[in-house]
């Protein structure tokens, strides 16, 4: 089953953070207490950001975007996780 965006909307998914999160003594803090990364990977763009002449060309599936910390909405779907964001919640495209 595939997500497909209405309008100005972008499906992403969140982007694991690659090292683990220690207190100062040594503990390992589980996933659940650290802080959500805002890094995410665009998984589908909807209608209105292909067709927009001035947003065209901005945000494509495939790239690393960073998102406003509050903005979307979480949706769980066949086991995965996936956030739907508005377009004027991207901040930044992550290049390189």
């Amino acid at each position: 089953m595939t997500l497909k965006p209405i309008g100005d909307k972008i499906v992403v998914q969140m982007m694991e953070s690659e090292k683990e999160n220690k207190t100062a003594s040594g503990i390992v803090l589980p996933s659940s207490e650290k802080e959500q990364p805002q890094i995410a990977k665009v998984l589908a763009v909807g209608e209105d950001i292909i067709n927009d002449e001035e947003k065209k060309g901005t945000v494509a599936v495939g790239d690393r975007v960073i998102y406003s910390k509050y903005s979307g909405t979480e949706v769980k779907l066949d086991d995965e996780e996936y956030i739907i964001i508005k377009y004027e919640d991207l901040l930044a495209v992550v290049e390189g």
